[in-house]
């Protein structure tokens, strides 16, 4: 074995011990919230006639709705496998909302998610699903949507690149594929057919905060924004489309 081979293998092991002390710290909480779950959306749907369910909440809590995500750490958030079956009943939910979570699974997971939606949508329901734009990320190369993407292009090389100082558009596509999880990127067109596959119509793509739906406005800016700067960024990259579930 080469040098290179060996320490190539000790980064390997060093980080899947980093990972496992990283679980070991949240396995307790993690544990707490799973158990707690079905109480929460117990009491959640007995408590509210306008239902509301955002898939892949993260760090935010929205008041009045039943929040979930994979590693359901803030309180009163519960666990959800969205490549999975829905523990709910058909037609329970009036609305659904997903931030910058569909990119993270694949393209069949998504749309396994995308037809759940509607079976535990009720008739007449609405969806909003926000995530990253590829057209726009794409257009990065060619120079399209300057001087903002010229901005963006530097905003995320000094926030996210380390030890990149150049700023390339290349850099920011191949971060966008690879970084943060990220399994499937959608353009507007992919987006708008995987919802119709899924059984929507009405596609129509929104405004970030922007709704003819009172429950589904003012939910962005985005989670991971820390200012005005990050708020306009993530409006640059960010493609938002409702749909409704047909009566």
């Amino acid at each position: 074995m080469s040098f290179r081979q060996l320490l190539k293998k000790y980064d390997t092991i060093t980080g899947m011990v980093r990972d496992a002390q990283k679980i070991a710290r949240r396995l307790p909480l993690f544990i707490s919230r799973l158990s707690s779950g079905p109480g929460i959306m117990q009491r959640y749907l007995t408590s509210h006639e306008i239902k509301k369910l955002q898939i892949g909440s993260g760090p935010n809590y929205h008041e009045g709705w039943l929040c979930t995500d994979i590693v359901p750490v803030p309180p009163h958030t519960v666990y959800l496998d969205a490549t999975r079956r829905f523990p709910f009943d058909d037609a329970t939910f009036n609305f659904i909302y997903s931030e910058h979570m569909i990119e993270h699974i694949s393209w069949n997971d998504g749309l396994s998610m995308l037809r759940e939606c509607r079976r535990v949508m009720r008739p007449g329901g609405c969806i909003r699903v926000a995530t990253p734009d590829l057209e726009v990320l794409i257009g990065l190369h060619s120079g399209k949507d300057a001087p903002i993407s010229e901005r963006y292009i530097k905003w995320i090389t000094d926030q996210q690149l380390d030890g990149i100082h150049a700023y390339k558009a290349s850099f920011i596509i191949n971060n966008a594929f690879y970084s943060w999880g990220h399994k499937f990127l959608y353009d507007s067109e992919l987006l708008t057919m995987a919802m119709q596959e899924a059984g929507f119509i009405n596609i129509r793509r929104c405004s970030p905060g922007q709704s003819e739906h009172e429950p589904l406005s003012c939910l962005e800016p985005y989670r991971h924004d820390s200012g005005n700067t990050a708020s306009e960024m993530s409006a640059f990259e960010t493609m938002i489309f409702e749909g409704i579930r047909p009566q």
